[in-house]
């Protein structure tokens, strides 16, 4: 566990460096290609550091971090785009915009001195939540051989939950210390409430990727499209190669986990998301627009979360679980536990 410690402080010093780099030097490129040869090999560098740590707590979350959402708002950057562009007036508001997983309100709801709310409090009562339900999952490990096989995917599927919204809370703190007064959008937006495919996918479920994906993949294709089959069909190429592009980079912070040739199942269940999702777009717009037909919320909704929940059950855990990474967790779970207990009993 302390050699992971280690090898987590040398990676956000050489991303520090990398984005220092950025900073000062390529931004005072112009943009375009040439700026973008000038951060290729921050762009290399980042998709690699990660690989360094081992366990799936802190290296499968610094690859979402560093090699998808830092190396995707770089690539923007080269161009004078995204949440880099125009650039901060300093330095750790860059670094902040490139590697945290969270957006800052461009509104923020005033409080009565001018301010705005301060979330610190809350984000620490949030992470000791989350941390809390992460143990009880940890504990429960224990006894997994009394659980029906369809139980433990319920309980994987919300580990991987709580780890994203505790990531979420942790990585929020510096931002609200360094920056008293912002606040901060949040990742998720009730999901469970979704009314359609289009809507989870899009609206409610890591919105962070969401607003990365749409100006780097969407968009782009979506404008292109539309020279070749016209504006109405545009966003059905655009929505299928997001979600191909999703199913990649998922694949990448598989392959951290499993160290293990890809074998592509998760790849399959976002592409299968993008056709299921521009299926659902057609038929709005052949059928809804047009006042044919309307599925209530009360049914769409539902649907589409079965929809998720038996596809990732079949694709997204399969390549998971035939690797024995579930065991790799679990292990990897109890040993945090008694680092801990450790460490209280030296303090």
């Amino acid at each position: 566990m302390e050699s992971e410690l280690n090898n987590l402080v040398m990676m956000w010093f050489l991303t520090t460096l990398s984005l220092y780099y950025c900073y000062h030097f390529s931004a005072k490129i112009s943009k375009g290609f040439t700026r973008l040869v000038s951060i290729f090999p921050v762009l290399v560098l980042l998709s690699l550091l990660p690989f360094n740590l081992h366990t799936f707590h802190l290296g499968a979350s610094h690859v979402f971090v560093l090699s998808w959402l830092a190396n995707f708002r770089l690539l923007l950057f080269a161009f004078d785009q995204g949440p880099l562009s125009p650039l901060s007036p300093k330095f750790l508001l860059f670094m902040l915009a490139a590697c945290s997983p969270y957006k800052i309100k461009e509104n923020p709801v005033k409080i009565k001195n001018g301010g705005t709310p301060f979330q610190v409090p809350s984000l620490i009562l949030e992470a000791a939540n989350k941390t809390a339900l992460l143990v009880f999952l940890f504990y429960s490990y224990n006894f997994k051989q009394y659980f029906h096989s369809h139980v433990l995917l319920v309980l994987y599927f919300f580990h991987t939950y709580l780890n994203i919204q505790l990531l979420l809370a942790v990585a929020a703190i510096p931002a609200q210390i360094l920056l008293p007064g912002v606040e901060l959008e949040p990742q998720f937006k009730t999901p469970i409430r979704a009314t359609s495919l289009q809507d989870f996918w899009g609206h409610r479920w890591n919105l962070r990727v969401s607003d990365t994906l749409r100006p780097t993949v969407y968009d782009p294709i979506k404008t292109l499209s539309a020279r070749i089959i016209g504006p109405r069909w545009a966003s059905l190429p655009a929505v299928l190669a997001t979600f191909v592009t999703s199913g990649l980079m998922h694949e990448l912070v598989y392959y951290h986990i499993i160290r293990e040739t890809p074998t592509w199942e998760v790849t399959w269940f976002f592409v299968l998301q993008g056709v299921f999702v521009d299926i659902e777009i057609f038929l709005k717009k052949k059928l809804v627009a047009t006042g044919k037909f309307k599925l209530h919320e009360a049914i769409s909704g539902p649907l589409a979360l079965s929809n998720i929940a038996l596809t990732a059950g079949w694709l997204s855990y399969t390549q998971l679980l035939r690797n024995g990474a579930d065991k790799k967790i679990i292990h990897e779970s109890n040993a945090i536990v008694d680092f801990f207990k450790g460490s209280a009993k030296v303090l």
